[in-house]
This record gives C-alpha cells, structure tokens and sequence, in this order.
C-alpha cells in the first residue's frame, strides 16, 4: 500500500486528492487506488501550491485518519511543464518538483500537462463515465486518442508499451482548420476578416471561442434571424470586460430547440468536431477507441448522439470503413484528470 497525493491545478480552481494505492497484480495492468480525503480550494486565494497542500494534509489528518505522509505525488498543470518547471499561466504560481519535494518532503513529485493527466485518466474510467457515439470493434493494445474542446483543443494519444499505456502530447489544435463545404469556406474568410489573421487553426473553430465565432458568423449573414434574447446576449457579451459565457449560452439555447440561429451554429460547430477528431483519428488508427473530453462535450451530449457528428467523424471516402471500425467515446467524469495524475503517481 501507498499514500499518494494527486492533484488538478488551475487557474480558477485546484483539486486536490489522497489515494491510498495498491501495487498492480501483474506488469501492464492499473492498481487498485481508494480515495482517502479530496478537497477543492480557489486557487487565486493562495500565493502557491505549498501552503495549499500543507493545509489539505492537516485538514486530512485532522478528520481522525491519522497523520497522512505521501511517498509520491503528481500535478496535473493547466499549462506547459518544461525540465520539472511549470509556470502557470493563469497563476502567479512557478512551480519546480525540486523546491515541491524538499517543502513538501515528499520525496517523489511530479508535474505534468493538464491534457496528459487526462490521458492517463482514460485507462481508469468506469463504464459509467463514458458514452458511446460509436461502438466500432475495439482491440485491445492498440493505439487511443483523445481529443477535448473546452477552452482550446487539446489532443494526445496512448501507445501501448509492456509496462501499460504512454500519453504522448501534441498540439494538434493548432493544426490548420479544413473547411469541408462552402459555408464553412465562408466561415474561415470570416474569422480572418474580423480577427485580422492570416489563417485560422483548427481550435479557433472546434472551442468555446469556436462556438461564439460561428455564431457571429451566422448573425452577421442573416441578421433577421436572431432572436431578442440573443441580441441582448451578444451585445453584453461584447462588451468590454463582461463576464457573459456567450458559448454556453449559445449551447443551452440550442439544446432546449428554441432558436434557429443557435440549433445552425451548433449543427456547425458539431460536424467540425467530428471532421477533426475524424482526422486525428486517420492519423493514428486507434482502434482501442477516441475519446472525446473537454468542458464543452458533456453538455452537449444530447448533440453529439445526433449523427452530425458521427456522420462528419467517418466521411473519410475511401477509408470510411476504417473510421467506422474506431470506438468514440465521450468521457463523462469531470475529474478525469485527477484520476490520470493520481495513476500517474502510482508509477
């Protein structure tokens, strides 16, 4: 039995969790991990992750379960880790494992990217934190990939090794977006004329940005089309320094059927996200299954089980069979990340 210490920092919150794990029966397969005490704290109201940890540890103690020391720890961080050192971008934080072991004594710690905890969390999924699009014909130790709108697009895949899978990231987001059909050959001659830029990447459509920019697009084309509410919405949000979510607001609106501009730039923006993580998915043959993670999916998920998406993930011509054999699954489980730092721990 271990005690590790798992965590999921950002910018606006850190999750913290201790796990009690057990070795794993044989070579390639996850341990048994229980959850001893988790806590969530507004990250802006500590100068850095130290004393935050130190105060979740004697709150954990506290509770009657002993004093915790953990051999092991590992940080999912929202933003890049380059030699051991992250410096948040959202954060006032920098963050070294060394300065983390030694004021911590915790004598193993580790950072990684935010999108690679969420690779790692993939593997320890239950059945109920995943909805099928498409069951496909999984095969076991193949390739995964995983792709996530939210705030950008981020994507990784696994590959499997004979100690168990490995994420590798990519920045495949920043990848250029492939307009499939005349309106969204006019959407990318749009983002470029309004945003001033001379291409447009694959997240600036498939995000929540992505969201708000087709549905400007779309207003600006048929402005009789928008409805009081989103008038009053898009105005706000426009403004400087509001604190409007318009891409939820867009999104929730097109879930309840109630306005036509919203339900086209949903229907938009889905078959984009499917040609992207069709895409991604050519490149890489996961036959062990694409996931699709991110903020934005599972609050859409009523649309992403439309065939829009699915229809736009295997429209690859020739190679469509292949696309249809590919499992896609979307995670459900927002704490997919902290269950990837805290098995990432474990090794």
């Amino acid at each position: 039995m271990s005690i590790l210490l798992a965590g999921d920092i950002g910018g606006t919150k850190t999750i913290l969790r201790l796990v009690d794990s057990e070795s794993p029966e044989a070579a390639g397969t996850l341990p048994q991990q229980k959850t001893l005490h988790e806590e969530t704290y507004a990250s802006q109201d500590f100068s850095d992750l130290v004393p935050m940890v130190r105060e979740f540890l004697a709150t954990a103690s506290g509770l009657g379960g002993g004093e915790f020391n953990p051999e092991k720890a590992c940080f999912g961080i929202a933003g890049p880790v380059t030699e051991n050192t992250s410096k948040l971008t959202n954060l006032n934080w920098i963050l070294e494992t060394s300065r983390l072991e030694r004021e911590l004594e915790i004598p193993q710690v580790q950072l990684i990217n935010d999108f690679a905890a969420i690779g790692y969390g993939i593997l320890g999924l239950s059945p109920r934190d995943k909805a099928n699009l498409q069951e496909g014909k999984p095969q076991e130790n193949a390739p995964i990939a995983v792709i996530g709108a939210g705030t950008g697009l981020g994507q990784a895949f696994l590959l499997p090794f004979p100690d168990g899978y490995r994420v590798f990231a990519t920045e495949g987001g920043h990848a250029d977006f492939a307009p499939r059909s005349a309106l969204e050959f006019q959407l990318l001659e749009h983002i470029k004329k309004c945003d001033g830029r001379d291409r447009v990447s694959a997240e600036r459509v498939i995000s929540g940005q992505g969201i708000v920019a087709i549905y400007r697009f779309l207003r600006d084309r048929a402005p009789e089309d928008e409805s009081p509410a989103l008038t009053e919405a898009f105005t706000q949000w426009n403004q400087e320094n509001s604190q409007i979510d318009l891409a939820a607001k867009i999104s929730q609106v097109a879930l309840e059927k109630s306005d036509p501009l919203c339900t086209q730039a949903m229907q938009c923006f889905v078959r984009a996200y499917g040609a992207e993580a069709g895409n991604l998915a050519l490149k890489l043959l996961p036959y062990n299954g694409l996931y699709i993670t991110g903020g934005i999916a599972p609050k859409i998920l009523p649309l992403l089980q439309q065939e829009d998406f699915v229809e736009a993930f295997c429209a690859k011509g020739r190679v469509r069979n292949l696309l249809e054999s590919i499992p896609v699954r979307v995670v459900l489980n927002p704490k997919v990340g902290l269950i990837g730092a805290a098995l990432y721990a474990a090794r």
